[in-house]
């Protein structure tokens, strides 16, 4: 991309009077700056938004699904260029940014394919008594102008969610990526222009969400909203977008429960990445493992031993598993998480430190629902261990601890266990938006519906799912009598 990124609007790379520096999170070394969005960027984006919805509702199906399978193949053509532009800017181990680039070439994928499934069905309009002589069906038609507000943590991947199913099903889009990791972002958008992209379709703004965020999310020219981010700012969104449609994928203290008929060493290998991935910097993150007494021993020596084998250090080397936090107000969040805990009877297993802007894999035992390290979502490479007799205590453990903060998370959540009564169970009485049996709660394929319930969100992601979000039903009745 280009050397000194700018923002596209109307198809343009465009400058600004203000620009913001973007800090690599491991060394804090300054990787470049990029312009700031003012009140005049954001006007003529939305100006250029709607004049690329009706370019973009014109076009046929075959061709917005063929740009964006160009898309994918640009993005897999240049992956070692994503790729290094997610260690940098977001911190993350290059074994895990090698699996979000790749992700991410699939998602664009899978919203190909959906731009060409994109339909309605018939009504059955007999079915009421007089209206014999009608016939009915529905067609889904696009919204329009739809902003898009993504997080730091996926600076690919999570941004192709909201960008190609919205231009999949004919919309428009004004992205604004995080201000801490917008270089994916701009060079995404370059490869969707590269790919036949209608220059007006796709505009990225840069900026803070108190002013920017503020600003897109409040005009009446935008039609949806989708964000994905903390549950505090996404209730402010809401409150802001007044009656627009909003699709909000939030915060979450996911966890695993591991029975005593579970495959131990599946449940600790899948645990222990889904802790410590990222460094916990996943909205899907295990932050909770609820353990059955019976195998609460052997589970904990096994997990702690796992842990200690994980490599701390440089992202950019391909032996490193967990890299560094975001920033340092990231790395004071958790250490003051830790001491709260400590302070009123949890207890270090393992870790618990910063060494500079790397933070150690963490495990606290003697945890209650009640603590900020159990009911908040932490966002760092923290787990907490509770046990229960029982496994009917140990879905009452996962629940209560869902709900005992200041918001009301439900995700998802993993469950190990031998016994499928017990899964099913789960299924029913966990009060998450997805239950992975035998697998912890950081799993997703990206063209599963995915979401959570209460406070972690609304409305689902996955390609198929956000089309359905980001288009209208548009109901027609022929009158034959």
């Amino acid at each position: 991309m280009n050397t000194a990124p700018k923002l596209l609007v109307a198809g343009k790379w465009v400058t600004t009077g203000v620009s913001t520096n973007v800090v690599n999170p491991y060394d804090r070394s300054v990787l470049g700056t990029v312009p700031v969005a003012t009140a005049a960027e954001v006007a003529a984006a939305l100006t250029a938004a709607e004049n690329g919805a009706k370019v973009m509702r014109s076009l046929p199906a075959h061709h917005r699904s063929r740009i964006l399978y160009r898309a994918a193949d640009l993005i897999e053509k240049n992956a070692e260029e994503f790729l290094r532009l997610i260690v940098a800017e977001a911190g993350k181990p290059v074994k895990f940014a090698h699996i979000e680039v790749s992700r991410a070439v699939e998602t664009v994928r899978f919203a190909a394919e959906e731009a060409k499934r994109i339909a309605g069905e018939t009504v059955p309009m007999d079915a009421l008594p007089g209206s014999e002589k009608r016939r009915g069906f529905y067609i889904r038609v696009p919204r329009g102008v739809v902003v898009a507000i993504t997080p730091f943590n996926f600076p690919l991947n999570l941004v192709a969610h909201k960008v190609a199913p919205a231009l999949a099903a004919g919309n428009a889009v004004v992205l604004k990526p995080a201000t801490k990791t917008p270089f994916c972002a701009l060079k995404l958008a370059e490869t969707l222009l590269e790919s036949g992209l209608p220059p007006e379709a796709l505009n990225v703004l840069v900026g803070p969400g108190n002013s920017v965020g503020e600003m897109l999310v409040a005009d009446p020219r935008v039609r949806m909203i989708t964000f994905t981010g903390s549950a505090a700012v996404g209730e402010r969104i809401k409150k802001t977008a007044g009656l627009k449609p909003v699709a909000l994928e939030l915060g979450s203290n996911s966890g695993a429960i591991v029975d005593e008929t579970a495959p131990l060493d599946r449940a600790v290998a899948r645990c222990v990445l889904g802790a410590f991935a990222y460094s916990g910097q996943v909205c899907n993150h295990t932050q909770r493992l609820i353990i059955h007494q019976a195998i609460a021993p052997e589970f904990i020596e096994r997990f702690v031993a796992a842990t200690s084998r994980l490599i701390i250090g440089d992202p950019q080397k391909p032996e490193t598993d967990i890299g560094p936090l975001i920033d340092q107000a990231a790395i004071e969040r958790t250490t003051g998480l830790i001491e709260q805990a400590c302070a009123t009877g949890a207890r270090v297993l393992f870790g618990g430190k910063a060494e500079g802007t790397l933070f150690s894999p963490t495990i606290l035992t003697a945890v209650t629902p009640e603590m900020r390290v159990v009911n908040e979502e932490t966002f760092a490479p923290i787990v907490t261990i509770e046990t229960a007799p029982d496994f009917n205590r140990l879905l009452q453990l996962y629940n209560q601890g869902s709900t005992a903060g200041t918001y009301a998370y439900g995700l998802c959540a993993g469950v190990f266990t031998s016994d499928f009564a017990r899964a099913f169970q789960a299924a029913e009485e966990l009060e998450v938006g997805a239950v992975y049996i035998n697998d912890s709660a950081t799993f997703r394929v990206d063209h599963q519906p995915y979401g959570g319930v209460r406070d972690s969100g609304s409305g689902r992601e996955g390609p198929k799912f956000a089309i359905q979000e980001m288009t209208e039903i548009r109901f027609v009745s022929f009158n034959l009598d």
